[in-house]
Formats: structure tokens, C-alpha cells, sequence
């Protein structure tokens, strides 16, 4: 037994404290003033004005890569709606649902749920009929003259797993409304999720299109500048840790969210240290950190079959990588299956279909551990050629995390 001749939490307090407000660190911190987006802020505005003098605007969908400030824009700008809906007399409700959270918006019963929860209905988690929450969705919108503008976050996850119909439904809904108006905003990392969308509900959509770029390390250090001003002490923060951080972001495609995640957690680690200010060493760490924990964390909140699939493609690959030839070196589909199917085999585990294996294919490409391409064999049809999205490191722990797992 361990006595403990001070309280446990006594260090912690005598360490230097580096944060002022750690919220302003977050994704989820809307400043007053957002840089850099001013054209595609004036642009999505511009699109929802009409909605202010009781007009019907059209549905806008939102593309760029991870980190790009389209959520954060797009709620600035519903922020800023409905505020100036309320000075005018203008009833507008927005709606904000990440379709990538887990038992929130995840499946379509469970979208439209949330969607009646948010105008204040109960809904019970589970057994209504789907076609019951779409008339009682309508009911609601259309119980006063009201605009509501529902921002769907992720949209491609929900359209990945469960289809479009879930889109065509909603845009089809203004048609038999009498009172109310309904607007969409989908925002989105696949820039050829339109693409895969069928012809009724592109034509149904009647969207505009709004692509947010990448920031350049420039950009990233000066939103850094400025969240680090709020976030942490003066004088806790230097140039050299802005700029290193803002370029690790700025390779992961112009990132702003990894930028953000490394200096909080590098200002974490600094505290935790009882150092008085935020060194590159500390960003060091907070990189391989978030890194490590990113993949591990997911790999274990994952089904045992997708955790299968991970570890027959880093089987495959260490075998492919000894291959001679480049063709040689290509992990497809059918040979994930192949072994998945013998880990399954030596563990007890009933196989899934191959078909269903190449949906956690896809949801593992989603994820950013595996890079999923599709390519065609000729006559043969088509298949994924598969690759590792995850550096050495974390590749060897998530390994031996599955190794252990398995015993494969």
C-alpha cells in the first residue's frame, strides 16, 4: 500500500498554470472574427439572405478537407441568421447535426430523431417506424411561418452507410409545406460524394456548391497567433512553437484542427512538466501523442471484425512489401478477404460476407487509417487497392495491440 505524505494533486497546483482559456483551443470555439474566410462567409450569406424577407434560397453543399473552416464558418454564419432573423421579426430556427456521431445521427432513424428533438419533441431511441418520424418532422416545421435551416455535418458518413433517400425525403419536404421553409446545409471531405448521388436527388437538391481551400502555414500560424493570445498566459507561447506547429498542420493538407490539437497539447504536456513555457520539444511530443492515441483509441472502440480487417492488411502489406514487382506489391480486396477470413477461423469468430467486409473497408478509409482506392480489372470488374495511412510507430503499436488481440 502507497502513503502518500501530501495530497496527490499538491504538484499540480505549484506548476506554472499556461492556460488563460483552454476553451479557445477547441474545435468547437467560434471566435468573433474567423480569417481568412471572408469570401466563402460573404458568399454562404449571400446564399441565405433571401430567408430573411421570407423567401425560398437554395440548399448549399460544403467541400473541403479536414481543418478548412467549414463547420466553424457555417455556424458563424447560422449564428449571425438567426440573430438577425429575431431583430426582424422573423422566425428562423437552425439546426446543427454531426451525421458521424455515434448513436446521434449515425443511421436515418436516428437523424431524424435528433432532428425532432431539436424542435423540442421526445422521441424515443428506438422502435418508430421510419415513415411515423418523417410525418411527424413535417408536422412540427410546419406547425408556424418559420425558416429552418438544418446544417448536416459529415454528410457523406450518413450517405455512406445508409444511402440517399434520406436527402431526397428532405428536399422533397418544402413541396407539401405550407407554412414553413426548409434549407440544407451539407458539409462534406469528399469532393465526389455529389457524384455518387442519384439523379432525382441531385435534381431535387437544386444546390449550390462552396469549396473551402486549404490554409497555408502562414494562414495556420496567424490563427494560431491569435487562439494562443486567448488561450494561454502572455509570454508562454513563442514564434518558433507557432510556426512549427502551423507546419506539421500545414502538411496534413492545411489542417487548422491538427494545428489547434498540437499546441493545446503541447501547452498540456509543458503544465503536466512544470515548465514554464511551450518549447518545440513539447510539440515533439504532442505529436507523436495525438498521433498514437488518434489510431489506438479508434482501433479499440472498433468491432472485432474491423479490427480483423486492419490486421490482415498490415499482414498483407509486410508480405507485399518483399514482393519484386510494383503489381506484386498491391494489397486488393480479395486478399484482405482471404485472410480475414483466417484470423476469423483461428479465433472462432463467424465470417463475414466480402461484401460486408469491403463496407469496413470503406469505413476504416473514413477513419484515415487506410487509404482505399478503387480500380478496375477489365472484365474482371472492380476492386480496391488498399494502403496503410499511419506512420511506423503507430503502425508497430496498433500491431501489436491486434497481434494480442488475435494471437495471429
Amino acid at each position: 500500500m502507497v502513503v502518500f505524505s501530501e495530497n496527490i494533486f499538491s504538484s499540480y497546483v505549484k506548476n506554472p498554470n499556461l492556460f488563460n482559456n483552454k476553451g479557445a483551443l477547441l474545435h468547437s470555439f467560434v471566435p468573433e472574427k474567423i480569417s481568412y474566410r471572408d469570401r466563402e462567409i460573404m458568399r454562404l450569406s449571400s446564399i441565405l439572405a433571401p430567408v430573411l424577407r421570407g423567401f425560398q434560397t437554395n440548399n448549399v453543399f460544403i467541400y473541403g478537407t479536414c481543418g478548412t473552416g467549414k463547420t466553424i464558418c457555417s455556424k458563424f454564419v447560422l449564428n449571425q441568421l438567426e440573430e438577425m432573423g429575431s431583430n426582424n421579426g422573423r422566425a428562423i430556427k437552425t439546426i446543427y447535426i454531426n451525421c458521424k456521431m455515434k448513436r446521434v445521427a449515425d443511421t436515418e432513424y436516428r437523424l431524424f430523431a435528433q432532428l425532432l428533438r431539436e424542435l423540442g419533441v421526445a422521441v424515443p431511441d428506438t422502435g418508430l417506424p421510419t415513415d411515423v418520424l418523417y410525418r411527424s418532422f413535417f408536422e412540427k416545421v410546419d406547425e408556424k411561418e418559420q425558416a429552418v435551416v438544418i446544417m448536416l455535418d459529415e454528410i457523406d458518413y450518413l450517405f455512406k452507410k445508409v444511402g440517399d433517400t434520406f436527402l431526397y425525403n428532405l428536399t422533397r419536404i418544402n413541396e407539401e409545406l405550407k407554412k414553413a421553409r426548409l434549407n440544407i446545409i451539407g458539409i462534406t471531405n469528399d469532393l465526389g460524394m455529389r457524384d455518387g448521388l442519384d439523379m432525382r436527388v441531385k435534381s431535387s437538391l437544386g444546390e449550390e456548391e462552396l469549396l473551402f481551400r486549404p490554409y497555408n502555414a502562414a494562414e495556420l500560424k496567424d490563427i494560431l497567433r491569435k487562439r494562443a493570445e486567448a488561450g494561454f498566459m502572455p509570454g508562454v507561447v513563442s514564434e518558433c512553437v507557432l510556426s512549427k506547429c502551423a507546419a506539421l498542420a500545414a502538411q496534413e493538407h492545411g489542417d487548422a484542427r491538427r494545428a489547434l490539437d498540437l499546441l493545446r497539447v503541447a501547452g498540456e504536456i509543458a503544465e503536466r512538466r512544470g515548465d514554464m513555457e511551450i518549447l518545440e520539444e513539447h510539440v515533439d511530443l504532442a505529436e507523436q501523442s495525438i498521433d498514437m492515441d488518434k489510431v489506438i483509441e479508434t482501433m479499440r472502440s472498433q468491432p472485432k471484425h474491423s479490427q480483423a480487417v486492419l490486421l490482415s492488411i498490415i499482414k498483407l502489406s509486410e508480405t507485399m512489401k518483399k514482393k519484386s514487382s510494383w503489381v506484386d506489391k498491391r494489397v486488393l480486396t480479395g486478399d484482405v478477404f482471404n485472410v480475414y477470413t483466417s484470423i476469423c477461423e483461428e479465433n472462432c469468430i463467424k465470417t463475414l460476407t466480402q461484401r460486408r467486409l469491403g463496407d469496413l473497408i470503406t469505413e476504416l478509409d473514413m477513419l484515415g487509417i487506410i487509404n482505399a482506392r478503387v480500380i478496375s480489372k477489365g472484365r474482371y470488374g472492380r476492386t480496391r487497392e488498399i494502403s496503410l495511412a499511419i506512420n511506423e510507430a503507430v503502425l508497430e503499436k496498433t500491431k501489436k495491440f491486434l497481434v494480442e488481440r488475435f494471437g495471429y
